[in-house]
C-alpha cells in the first residue's frame, strides 16, 4: 500500500474510533427514549415480582419512560434467566432476580440453560431481605421446638413448598441443623406454594416476608420465626428461628438488576445511575417499609464481586445441608 494512503487510513481508523468513544456517552445520556422492560423470573405476588413493579414506578419517574413488568416464572427460574441473556444487548431489558439465578442455582443444578457470570452485565443490587417460617392452621404446633418435636416424631409424613432456591434452601438449612426429614414439593413461585399452604396441601414453608406476613396478619397462616439473625420491626412480637431453638440459623436472599453480557458500557453505566435513583423513590420506600427490607446499591463491579462471593456461600450452605445436584 502506498504510504501517504496507509497513514491516510490510519488517521482516518483513529478519529473514527475516537468519534464513536466520544458519542457513547452522549447517546447514553438520552437513554432511555422508550419503554423499558422488567424481566422477572418468579410469578406475579412473589417479592421480586412487589419489587420490580415498585422499582418500576421509580424509573417511571427518573426517566418519564413507561415500563413492562414481564413475569416468565418456572423451570426454577430457569425461564425467566434464559429469557434475559437472550435479550437484546440495548439496555432496555433488564432482569430483575435474586440470589436464586446467580449464586444457588449453578451449586443446586448439575446443568444450567444459562451462565449466571457470562451471560449478564452486572448493574446494581437492590436490595436484601428475610424470610419466614409459616404452617398451615391445622398443623398442632404453635412454635419452632413443636414443629420440630413434630417432624422427628411424624419422619417423612410432612411437607414443604419451595418457589425458589431461597425458600427451599432455608428449610434443608432447618432440616440438616435439627435432624428432621421433611419431603420437598417444589413450586413455580412462592404465590401458588402459599396458597396450597393456606388449602392444607403441605405443611410449611420458610419463604420471603412479602409473600409470607400478610398471610400471617391476616390469621390464614401460623408464624413460627424469621429466619434473620434479629427480629423484624414489622413483626417483633415473633421470634427468630436461632432463639427459637436453633442456634445458629440464619438466612436470607438478595435482589439484584443484570442486563444481556455485550450491552454497551455507558448504558450500562446510565442504567446504574437511574436504578440507583429509582431504589430511593417514594414507591420503592413504601415497598421496603412494608416488607422490612432493606435497600443497597452499588457499582456493577461491586455487584460482581459481590455476586462471586455469594456464589461461594451458597455452595456451602448447600453442601453443609447434604443437598446432592439435581
Amino acid at each position: 500500500m502506498n504510504p501517504n494512503r496507509r497513514n491516510f487510513v490510519l488517521r482516518t481508523s483513529v478519529v473514527a474510533a475516537a468519534a464513536l468513544a466520544a458519542g457513547l456517552p452522549a447517546a447514553a445520556q438520552s437513554f432511555p427514549d422508550k419503554p423499558i422492560t422488567l424481566i422477572v423470573p418468579f410469578a406475579a405476588g412473589s417479592a421480586t415480582d412487589q419489587l420490580a413493579r415498585a422499582l418500576g414506578q421509580g424509573i417511571t419517574l427518573e426517566t418519564k419512560q413507561q415500563v413492562v413488568v414481564d413475569n416468565k416464572p418456572g423451570a426454577n427460574a430457569f425461564i425467566g434467566a434464559q429469557a434475559a441473556a437472550k435479550a437484546p444487548k440495548d439496555g432496555y431489558t433488564l432482569f430483575i432476580t435474586t440470589n436464586t439465578t446467580h449464586a444457588a442455582n449453578e451449586h443446586l443444578f448439575k446443568k444450567l440453560p444459562y451462565d449466571p457470570v457470562k451471560d449478564f452485565e452486572p448493574v446494581t443490587l437492590l436490595s436484601k431481605g428475610g424470610q419466614i417460617l409459616v404452617v398451615t392452621n391445622s398443623l398442632p404446633v404453635n412454635s419452632v421446638q413443636e414443629l420440630i418435636k413434630y417432624a422427628k416424631a411424624n419422619p417423612g409424613k410432612l411437607s414443604f413448598g419451595s418457589g425458589s432456591s431461597s425458600s427451599r434452601i432455608a428449610v434443608e438449612l432447618f432440616k440438616q441443623m435439627t435432624g428432621t426429614y421433611i419431603l420437598n414439593i417444589p413450586y413455580r413461585s412462592n404465590p401458588p406454594a402459599v396458597t396450597d399452604l393456606i388449602g392444607g396441601q403441605i405443611h410449611l414453608m420458610i419463604t420471603d416476608m412479602a409473600t409470607g406476613l400478610p398471610q400471617v396478619k391476616g390469621g390464614k397462616l401460623k408464624a413460627l420465626g424469621v429466619s434473620t439473625s434479629k427480629r423484624v420491626a414489622l413483626a417483633p412480637e415473633i421470634p427468630t428461628i436461632a432463639e427459637a431453638g436453633v442456634k445458629g440459623y440464619e438466612s436470607t436472599f438478595w435482589f439484584a438488576a443484570y442486563v444481556p453480557a455485550g450491552t454497551p458500557a455507558p448504558v450500562v453505566a446510565r442504567l446504574n445511575e437511574i436504578l440507583r435513583k429509582a431504589n430511593k423513590s417514594p414507591a420503592m420506600g413504601n415497598f421496603y417499609s412494608s416488607v422490612g427490607f432493606e435497600a443497597l446499591e452499588g457499582s456493577p463491579d461491586e455487584l460482581r464481586t459481590f455476586q462471586a462471593a455469594e456464589s461461594q456461600k451458597w455452595a456451602r450452605i448447600i453442601r453443609s445441608a447434604g443437598i446432592e445436584k439435581e
